[in-house]
């Protein structure tokens, strides 16, 4: 981070000051951990729901922070540090983060959506990184705290910056669109996530769709031209729009695409200035719309068929991503980072396109689907009965017992039932055979990765 001056917070948070320490006092760093500020840091103590960051206050000032940002004002002051009294941290870091990131004037690519974010967000990066200093967000940095600690990362070297933007309520990614101002907006799909919250599609729709509030003509979006909701949006929203996908014949597409097993897919990208062939490091078809966007977003910054050729090949996906981890002759999926309707769908597809001798399924919950939780549940077990090639299918969880149900009563009898990880860890043994191929997927408060680890101890070693 570059440094900040206590003047700078002052006039980004409008908050008060309290301590003896001149204006000119610098910060070079922000964290919100009181266990790992480091010295010269700001201490932002946030107030979450099982433990108040403010009590730490005293702990992180002492350890090396030069100063914090507090809604209480402290019964007693570290002698030597800095308080600056807001209304709300959170809101406080936030426009500590806006007034960081004007310093920094470089495009901003945002991207949001149902199904795919990270993966997205992870394509873009690598292929811009063949031409450009990219900073993008690391791990699940994507909400109104882990955002702005994301922007403090930027220092004078970086070109480009790729944020990913979560949600599950309306308002959110209009927040953290305030923040970052992006230049260019990615939508991935419009799906089920978070449906609980926000009532229906047409809501999730909306909703995602605040991040286009703050953007002009001059702005950019970059669309899934294959899904039905977000075509809605042509012409009724202020950047322009580069569609992408392979079902209507939109300016960026994916042609010839071929399945090559657990290696990945090749197919033929095809955009306004070139085309050229490209093998995708990544599972299911599904992968095209990353590589589509990450192209079109590379051709607007000026890169060639080849950079980009050179990027999508070196993607690398984040942990529990539909990682696929080889131990000995059993193969892991393990895509255990999160789950809902349309993932579950996509990652079921994948494993039936695998080649094994046999395929299982570990699924668990998928979590904020509110009323309409049960039955989308029962429509992943009757996916996996319908493709037909899925030999097992462990479900995992109360939610799940509807997956079970379902493929059950659609003739699945390799379908089994735990009600909870410790349930199913003893059955894991019954998957371990030579030319094994096992799906572990589920939302993200299963914890699925316990089971993957399990696997990974049962598996032959290499």
């Amino acid at each position: 981070m570059e440094p900040m001056t206590v003047r700078e917070l002052l006039a980004a948070t409008d908050g008060k000051l309290l301590g003896d320490v001149s204006l000119d006092t610098t910060i070079s760093g922000v964290e919100t951990d009181s266990r790992a500020v480091h010295d010269g840091d700001l201490f932002v103590a946030i107030r979450g729901e099982n433990i108040d960051g403010h009590q730490f206050i005293t702990g992180a000032l002492e350890g090396g922070a030069l100063g914090c940002l507090t809604a209480v004002p402290p019964k007693e002051a570290v002698p030597g540090k800095f308080y600056v009294l807001v209304e709300d941290t959170v809101q406080a870091l936030g426009q500590v983060a806006r007034a960081y990131k004007a310093k920094f004037p470089i495009p901003v690519i945002g991207i949001t959506g149902s199904v795919g974010k990270t993966t997205t967000k992870d394509m873009i990066a690598s292929v811009l990184s063949q031409k450009f200093r990219v900073l993008k967000t690391e791990g699940n940095y994507n909400n109104e705290i882990g955002l702005p600690l994301t922007l403090f990362r930027l220092n004078p070297q970086h070109e480009l910056c790729v944020l990913e933007m979560g949600m599950n309520h309306f308002g959110e990614i209009d927040y953290l669109t305030r923040i970052v101002s992006p230049n260019v907006a990615v939508i991935t799909n419009i799906g089920d996530a978070h449906i609980e919250n926000l009532g229906s599609r047409e809501g999730i729709l909306k909703a995602k769709s605040e991040i286009f509030q703050a953007m002009t003509g001059d702005d950019l979006a970059v669309l899934n031209g294959d899904d039905p909701l977000l075509r809605t949006l042509d012409g009724k929203i202020a950047p322009g729009i580069l569609w992408c996908g392979a079902d209507h014949e939109p300016p960026y597409e994916a042609k010839e695409i071929r399945q090559m097993g657990a290696k990945g897919l090749q197919c033929k990208i095809k955009t306004p200035k070139t085309e050229f062939a490209v093998t995708i490091p990544a599972l299911g078809n599904h992968m095209i719309y990353p590589v589509l966007m990450a192209c079109a977003i590379g051709e607007k910054f000026g890169m060639t068929g080849e950079e980009m050729k050179k990027g999508v090949e070196a993607f690398v996906p984040t942990k529990m991503r539909m990682n696929v981890i080889r131990q000995g002759d059993v193969t892991i999926l393990d895509d255990a980072y999160n789950a809902n309707p349309q993932s579950m769908r996509a990652a079921l597809e994948v494993l039936s396109q695998t080649d094994a001798t046999f395929r299982v399924a570990v699924l668990g919950d998928m979590f904020e689907l509110g009323e309409l939780g049960p039955e989308l549940h029962r429509g992943m077990g009757e996916c996996a009965a319908a493709l037909g090639n899925i030999d097992a299918l462990l479900a995992v969880g109360e939610l799940a017992w509807n997956i079970y149900d379902a493929a059950h009563q659609a003739g699945m009898e390799g379908a089994i039932y735990a009600k909870d990880r410790a349930a199913a860890k003893p059955l894991l043994a019954n998957f371990i055979r030579p030319g094994a191929v096992i799906l572990v997927k589920a939302s993200r408060g299963m914890a699925f990765e316990e089971l993957t680890r399990e696997l990974q101890r049962l598996a032959p070693k290499n």
